[in-house]
């Protein structure tokens, strides 16, 4: 039986959505930019891609989908200054958000 804790914790976790904090932070203007938000991407923002490539970690792939499932947006430019394991968490957020969301919340559970 789970404890009412328990039960807060369950209803916080949002599947559709995941914060990456970065290695390496980014600028935008004059402002740092720590973490990004990585919300699950629709029919509209995987256009243009396959969806086999984002499964295989295709770095073109990911660089397409981010600017348009990220909070904040990100530009080409900053894209590209990306440390390569900040790319590596966006793409593996972007991977789960592939799956059903019965995985998703189970993988999110054991972070």
């Amino acid at each position: 039986m789970s404890t009412q804790e328990q039960i807060e914790n369950l209803e916080a976790i949002n599947p559709d959505l995941q914060t990456i904090d970065l290695e390496t932070p980014l600028m935008m203007g004059t402002i740092e930019i720590n973490a990004l938000e990585i919300r699950k991407p629709n029919v509209t923002a995987l256009q243009g891609v396959k969806i086999a490539d984002l499964l295989n970690g295709d770095v073109t792939a990911i660089c397409t989908v981010l600017p348009r499932v990220s909070t904040p947006t990100l530009t080409k430019s900053q894209i590209n200054q990306l440390e390569p394991a900040d790319l590596a968490q966006i793409g593996g957020a972007l991977v789960l958000f592939l799956q059903p969301k019965s995985v998703r919340v189970e993988a999110l559970r054991q972070l």
